[in-house]
C-alpha cells in the first residue's frame, strides 16, 4: 500500500514538473528584452564618434578604444589625479570636466575622468565654461565603474556667448 502511494506521488510530481516546464505559460513569463546599445558612428576602424553619456553608461564596451565626442567645457580640475588604480600624475596631467548634455541644469559630468597633458592644457588656458569642444581620447581604465580617458586632442569648436555682465 505504501509502495503504491509512493509511486503515485512520484508520478504526480513528475507529471506536474513536466507540465510546468513545457507549458506556454512558462515560456511566456521569461522573455528576452532588447538591450539598448549606445548610438555611435564609426569615424575610422579604431576611432568612434559617440556621445559622452553613452561612454559613461557602458565604459567596459569602450575600454582601450579611441573615441571622439563633442561637449561643452566646464572647468579644469584635479579630479581623479594620482589615483593608484588608474594612475595619472598631477605633475604631468591636469583633468577637466565637461557638462552633462541630458539636462538643462548646469551639472558637470563628473563620472567621466578626462586627462590632458599639462603642456597641452597650458595652450588652452583661455577655455571658458560652455565653450563647445571636440575631444579625442582613449579609454584606458574603467576604475570605479567610470571611464578614464587619456585625451590626445582637444579642439575648440565654438566660443560660448559672452554674458551681459561680462562673466561667462
Amino acid at each position: 500500500m505504501r509502495t503504491l502511494r509512493y509511486i503515485k506521488t512520484v508520478a504526480l510530481t513528475l507529471f506536474c514538473a513536466t507540465l510546468l516546464t513545457t507549458s506556454n505559460l512558462c515560456f511566456n513569463t521569461v522573455t528576452a528584452q532588447p538591450v539598448a546599445t549606445p548610438v555611435t558612428d564609426t569615424v575610422t576602424t579604431q576611432e568612434q564618434f559617440t556621445n559622452p553619456l553613452a561612454i559613461v553608461a557602458s565604459p567596459k564596451s569602450f575600454l582601450n578604444k579611441t573615441v571622439t565626442m563633442n561637449a561643452k567645457f566646464d572647468k579644469f580640475s584635479t579630479l581623479g589625479l594620482d589615483y593608484k588604480p588608474a594612475m595619472k600624475s598631477s605633475e604631468q596631467y591636469i583633468s577637466f570636466l565637461i557638462k552633462r548634455n541630458d539636462t538643462t541644469f548646469d551639472i558637470p559630468l563628473s563620472e567621466m575622468k578626462l586627462f590632458l597633458k599639462r603642456e597641452q592644457a597650458e595652450k588652452l588656458i583661455d577655455l571658458k565654461t560652455n565653450d563647445e569642444i571636440r575631444i579625442t581620447g582613449t579609454i584606458f581604465s574603467d576604475a570605479l565603474g567610470d571611464p578614464w580617458i587619456d585625451v590626445s586632442n582637444l579642439t575648440l569648436i565654438k566660443k560660448a556667448p559672452e554674458k551681459k555682465d561680462g562673466v561667462n
